[in-house]
């Protein structure tokens, strides 16, 4: 694999440059600490579990030595699954089960259990012990799963979707196809915004250690006290920004977020979600001699396949952004539900189909959904893995246009969100006996969740019992899902077809 070769590498002629900080502990990791810390705790994988390819959840947030974990577990074999501490318990426990893992490593304590368990004295310990010999011969690589990400699933459960490793490789020979366009500087720093559970961090912290560069990582903590992220950002020297627009946002609510005091930034990159003409207008005029950069794809296609950088025509347009060209190695196509080549003409709206050499493999252990939303797709060059994302767009003069969601699912901060995942869970309360979940938007952007319910008794207290709502999904699912508002009914309005009336709910909103 490309990758773990080109880290090899670096090992040894970038040995002390500083792989990846955390910018709020100071905690930091080198190209060669990575390498051997890695090879260390893959050797006691070795010795833990069975090399028969299964999945090894990583547990934790942001720490150095997870980035060594997931590298051991691609050293003997395994993919890794991230998980980050955002994550409810419960929704780790589901994880732990779904991907039959027989190794948690656990970076900070958790209750949740497997057939083997490490903590973070565990991985300690390794690390501190002497260089071990690794053999190659069980690295990932080709079609080899190379790391599992799980997303928000329509039966209540997560899904898991499977990157392999060529995946990733014509992924990252794309990204640094990008670097090498937007900035003559070789060795760059990277933002690190998002948790490794979330796939926008493959964006940064895959093509930083591609190229030989430094990942600036931002904890949660940090994120949550604006004065000090602004403190540490102008101590940085961050070169390439990697965020959702939202998180974008709240950083240009500060003046003092600029090119006067960030003048290293070359490069910013969203993807996530919508990226609107005032968010792009407002930081290119801070940052004037930046690219911004804006680029579209689900978890299902290896973070992003296409790319475009916004200029001033475009950003001063009334007409929406573009979400970009085709990579390489990509074709995008627009389709009715026949789901045959070529697909809708220019300017026709359809579902975007996404085919090409960053296609996942599917989802574990999920082969009904695979074959559902995963297809081989006959053009005249050939067969080619394709996903149907749901998303509705459209293409004029080869940019592709995104149009919104296909079906229930939404985004919101750049999460994608089953909206049939959070039903299902408030279902599970006892008193609850229909619920429908619906997205609260604002000039066309989603701003929270808002959940409908009936009971089997009458509520005294709408409000207290809202509170009860939302206390509930939050041990259950991530912040990110839990519902702003909780609206009780009388009884659920419905359609002739005897379905919940999502339009008369909206209307109440």
């Amino acid at each position: 694999m490309e990758l773990l070769t080109r880290l090899e590498k670096y090992s040894k002629t970038e040995a002390d440059v500083v792989a990846f900080k955390n910018a709020f502990t100071d905690e930091t990791i080198t190209y060669s600490e990575l390498w051997s810390y890695s090879d260390k705790i893959a050797w006691h994988i070795n010795e833990t579990v069975d090399n028969d390819k299964q999945p090894i959840v990583v547990y934790g947030h942001k720490s150095p030595l997870m980035l060594a974990a997931f590298l051991a577990c691609v050293k003997t074999g395994h993919p890794y699954c991230p998980v980050d501490i955002s994550m409810p318990q419960e929704r780790l426990k589901d994880i732990v089960e779904a991907s039959e893992t027989k190794l948690l490593i656990a970076m900070v304590d958790t209750e949740v259990t497997a057939a083997n368990k490490w903590t973070m004295a565990d991985v300690n310990a390794m690390v501190a012990e002497d260089v071990r010999e690794l053999p190659k011969d069980n690295y990932v690589s080709g079609s080899d799963v190379y790391y599992i990400i799980f997303t928000s699933g329509s039966t209540g459960k997560p899904k898991g979707v499977m990157i392999t490793a060529d995946c990733l490789d014509n992924y990252l020979d794309w990204m640094e196809q990008i670097m090498n366009r937007s900035t003559d500087k070789k060795q760059l720093t990277y933002l690190n915004q998002a948790p490794f559970s979330f796939d926008l961090s493959v964006m940064d912290t895959y093509t930083s250690l591609y190229t030989g560069g430094t990942i600036w990582s931002m904890e949660k903590r940090l994120q949550e006290d604006m004065g000090l992220m602004h403190t540490k950002l102008k101590e940085s020297g961050l070169n390439v920004w990697v965020s959702t627009p939202s998180f974008m946002n709240v950083c240009l609510l500060n003046k003092e977020f600029n090119g006067e005091n960030l003048p290293d930034f070359t490069t910013f990159l969203f993807c996530g979600e919508v990226l609107t003409n005032k968010t792009a207008r407002e930081l290119m005029k801070r940052f004037p001699n930046a690219e911004v950069i804006n680029t579209y794809g689900p978890t299902e296609s290896t973070v992003a396949v296409t790319e475009v950088v916004i200029n001033d025509e475009m950003a001063g347009s009334e007409h929406p952004l573009s979400i970009g060209y085709d990579k390489p190695g990509t074709k995008i196509f627009i389709m009715d539900d026949k789901y045959t080549y070529p697909g809708k003409p220019e300017g026709e709206k359809g579902e975007i189909v996404i085919a090409g050499n960053t296609v996942a493999a599917g989802y574990l252990n999920q082969p009904e959904l695979t074959a559902d939303k995963f297809f081989k797709l006959s053009t005249p060059d050939g067969d080619m893995w394709a996903y149907k994302t749901g998303d509705e767009g459209y293409k004029e003069k080869e940019l592709l246009y995104y149009c919104g969601r296909m079906d229930f699912q939404i985004k919101l901060n750049g999460y994608r969100i089953e909206l049939g995942d959070i039903e299902s869970n408030i279902l599970e309360m006892d008193d609850v006996t229909y619920c429908v979940v619906l997205p609260i938007e604002k000039r066309g952007e989603v701003k929270g969740l808002a959940a409908f319910v009936t009971l089997d008794h009458p509520v005294e207290d709408e409000f207290e019992y809202s509170q009860s709502v939302r206390k509930y999904i939050a041990e259950k699912l991530p912040h990110y899902m839990v519902p702003k508002k909780c609206i009780v009914l009388d009884e659920m309005p419905m359609t002739n077809n005897g379905k919940a009336d999502r339009r008369a709910l909206k209307e109440m909103l």
